[in-house]
């Protein structure tokens, strides 16, 4: 027994030292019962909740609050939305809405459809997720992927609208036998999830230490249910909403008034909304802000590069909403923001250079002719020749979606057609369409060289020439259109 005496001392740490942990390949077989070295789950379900919270460092040094990041990525579902769907659906096996066998039915931006889907597979359920069509096609691929059936609706029309994705999601819980329609906006167990899990996760993490908690509000559950919480055991704790451009949010909590004219469309993901859903209780939320799509695209993108968080498009609002409230904030303070989703749902989207640039997002330095060729370089040059159709020019035009087109002769740059002007002339003359570009054509861009400056280039472009050609010193063409230069401008 003598050499199992250390290893009695180890038993005594692991049981009453919660955190002590050995190495068990070090215990002899006799023992090793005595320290739960293995932890398994029974199915995925049980992983969700217990998410690691982490300090942010370069985003907010100049924030004089310790800020902390709740990341909910590490639920099994890549987000936060995998609480509340576990506990939307228990409560409806609980009281009967949800029957074996029955279909589940949704409207979600994705990632409660993806907390849904896991659920779903789990207990045998089939499911049906609307999307507004804004949403990214990784996140309906993901849905997809899990089995779900996706009906994609348009953004830009009202909630009331039949097409709408409240609309449609109603419409197919009345169609399918049945089924259970999930209702996230207002369905109580969406904030009763982060009052039962998210908000005593914060409480123990900071051992009551925070003083403020920040998120993004869409359906309202998250801020409520954590809100709720974390109010009952400390009435002076913060909850600060972020809100969108293009929501009701912000003028309804400070003014009472619903106001339509605050709607209009928006490119934010995941917060924001054009009605007031039941889950948010605006008694424990104490400030809204609101942050822009550009900037909400732009923080996303630097939490990757500067914290190493790959995290989404609401994260990007979130911290940004931290930073522009952050005089009201002072050294003894702990802020927790919660970051939603995982980076992987916007790849194509925020992630991606040439989005960002059609919408104007990157802060790119454009001063000459060159910077502005640069976002064509993966694109070779359109042309046509003086002997080919006009009908060539029209389908050419509609294969790239161009509007302009230098013409060609003997390796040299002769004139140029414009759909406009190509249009124009088939509605007055549609025997044309046969006849060579040549006969049409009107005179050449004008060619400047890569250095020529954006001044330069907007005296060439005007009303009567819609475009330029920009040559490369390696000896390659770039076409540089009147939007271009208005976007740079811009």
């Amino acid at each position: 027994m003598k050499r199992y005496s250390s290893y009695f001392t180890l038993i005594f740490l692991r049981k009453f030292v919660p955190d002590y942990r050995v190495q068990s390949p070090t215990i002899p077989l006799p023992l090793r019962k005595y320290f739960n070295t293995m932890k398994i789950y029974n199915n995925i379900l049980e992983t969700i909740g217990d998410t690691p919270l982490v300090k942010l460092n370069a985003l907010t040094k100049d924030v004089k609050a310790t800020v902390l990041a709740k990341i909910e990525t590490t639920n099994p579902g890549n987000s936060v939305k995998d609480r509340m769907a576990l506990q939307m659906i228990d409560d409806a096996e609980a009281d009967g809405r949800l029957k074996p066998g029955g279909t589940i039915i949704e409207g979600t931006s994705g990632n409660t459809g993806m907390g849904l889907a896991l659920v779903a597979v789990i207990r045998g359920y089939k499911l049906i997720c609307v999307l507004s069509d804004k949403q990214s096609k990784e996140k309906m691929d993901i849905l997809r992927a899990v089995g779900a059936d996706v009906h994609v609706c348009p953004t830009n029309v009202a909630p009331d609208d039949p097409r709408s994705y409240y609309s449609v999601s109603k419409r197919l819980a009345d169609e399918t036998p049945n089924s259970w329609y999930v209702n996230q906006y207002d369905n109580p167990s969406n904030a009763k999830a982060h009052y039962l899990t998210t908000g005593p996760e914060i409480w123990e993490q900071t051992e009551g230490k925070v003083t403020h908690f920040v998120v993004g509000v869409g359906t309202g559950g998250t801020i409520s249910g954590v809100g709720k919480y974390l109010k009952e055991q400390n009435p002076n704790i913060q909850t600060w909403g972020i809100d969108t451009y293009g929501s009701v949010f912000k003028k309804y909590h400070e003014t009472g008034v619903f106001d339509e004219n605050e709607i209009y469309p928006y490119i934010t993901e995941g917060i924001g909304e054009d009605i007031l859903p039941k889950n948010v209780d605006f008694d424990v939320i104490d400030k809204f802000e609101k942050v822009t799509d550009k900037d909400a695209a732009v923080w996303q993108r630097r939490l990757a590069k500067e914290e190493g968080i790959f995290v989404g498009n609401s994260a990007g609002s979130a911290i940004k909403g931290v930073l522009q409230l952050k005089d009201e904030l002072t050294e003894d303070d702990v802020v927790v923001v919660l970051f939603h989703d995982h980076g992987s749902r916007y790849v194509g989207k925020m992630f991606n250079d040439d989005w960002m640039r059609d919408r104007g997002f990157l802060d790119e330095k454009i001063t000459t002719a060159g910077d502005l060729a640069a976002k064509h370089k993966d694109t070779p040059l359109v042309t046509l020749y003086t002997e080919e159709l006009v009908s060539h020019a029209i389908d050419r035009m509609r294969k790239f979606g161009i509007s302009q087109i230098p013409v060609m002769r003997d390796g040299k740059f002769v004139g140029a057609v414009n759909d406009n002007r190509v249009y124009q002339l088939l509605v007055e003359q549609p025997e044309l369409r046969d006849t060579p570009i040549s006969t049409i054509m009107d005179e050449a861009f004008p060619i400047v060289k890569e250095g020529a400056s954006i001044e330069e280039l907007s005296k060439l472009i005007n009303k009567d020439m819609h475009a330029v050609l920009v040559e490369l010193n390696d000896g390659n063409y770039h076409i540089v259109t009147r939007h271009d230069l208005i976007a740079a401008i811009g």
